[in-house]
């Protein structure tokens, strides 16, 4: 089964190749990103065991991996500014679409909007996005485990509107913005080239949920074939993989990429004050999407 080519998704590079766009997989950071893309990897690949976790590179991109920069400026990344990458990023994202004559699957934490005059995320060769998202409250700890941060440091960063990561030896500087600036950047306008998943009913209802996706891509794709790759890039498959073979995504800052899986762990983790700054800080985009306890309401 290839990559679908959706109706308005080729034209021609400056170069005259003939060049897909992007689908992007957005989300902000620990909300899913990786397992929808295990799980399109298994859903293409169809092997008969759990497509490897290290070889995701193949079908999918990172507009934020460092390479794809350093091909455009070859200076050492120490010596970019942030006004430097914002620049580029826009052309990135067009050699990212050059590089195949069909759809690219690109993941992206990067919130949509401007940074220092230049577009986050080029939407001439954008086809349409997947965007994930996650109950900020479980977000916390375990973005904090894959930072090294503590608890509150991140509570800081998920509220902090305009948030940017730093350049570093891998990646690029994300603007991210806060968790609330990000989600309605992605999900404020509806769109039919837009497709919402939460990572609750991910977990709750795999089949219908992982379903609905293939649906989005104009994929006619049979129930036996997505059930198999709902079941070969389940959390336990991608944890054991892991645990065997490690993962290049995986931080210095942290033990396992692949933790809990769960939903809810915030009640057991977070304090009272923890809980009430991301609850006042994200009341609007919490209700929206059924993420806000009832004694915040």
């Amino acid at each position: 089964m290839g990559i679908p080519v959706f109706a308005w998704d080729r034209e021609e590079d400056p170069l005259g190749r003939a060049m897909g766009r992007i689908v992007w997989i957005a989300s902000y950071p620990k909300s899913g990103n990786t397992w929808t893309r295990a799980f399109l990897h298994n859903l293409f690949r169809d092997p008969a065991s759990s497509w490897d976790i290290n070889r995701m590179l193949l079908l999918s991109s990172n507009e934020a991996a460092i390479a794809h920069y350093t091909a455009l400026d070859p200076r050492p990344w120490t010596e970019w500014s942030h006004d430097d990458v914002a620049a580029m990023r826009p052309r990135v994202h067009r050699n990212i679409a050059a590089s195949k004559p069909h759809t690219v699957f690109c993941k992206t934490h990067v919130h949509v909007g401007h940074v220092r005059g230049f577009p986050t995320i080029n939407v001439e060769v954008t086809a349409g996005a997947v965007y994930l998202l996650r109950n900020p409250l479980d977000v916390v700890e375990s973005y904090a485990l894959h930072q090294g941060l503590t608890l509150d440091r991140t509570v800081e960063m998920m509220t902090m509107e305009n948030f940017e990561t730093p350049n570093s030896e891998s990646h690029v500087n994300e603007p991210m913005g806060s968790w609330s600036q990000h989600v309605e950047s992605w999900t404020g306008r509806p769109s039919p080239g837009l497709h919402i998943m939460r990572y609750e009913d991910m977990l709750a209802r795999p089949l219908k949920a992982f379903g609905d996706l293939v649906t989005f891509l104009q994929l006619k794709t049979p129930r036996d074939r997505i059930a198999r790759a709902v079941k070969n890039s389940g959390f336990r498959v991608l944890q054991h993989q892991e645990q065997k073979y490690g993962f290049y995504e995986k931080t210095p800052a942290q033990d396992r990429f692949f933790r809990s899986g769960k939903a809810g762990g915030w009640k057991d983790v977070l304090s009272d004050d923890q809980v009430a700054a991301i609850c006042d800080a994200n009341r609007e985009q919490m209700a929206r999407f059924g993420y806000l306890p009832e004694r915040y309401a």
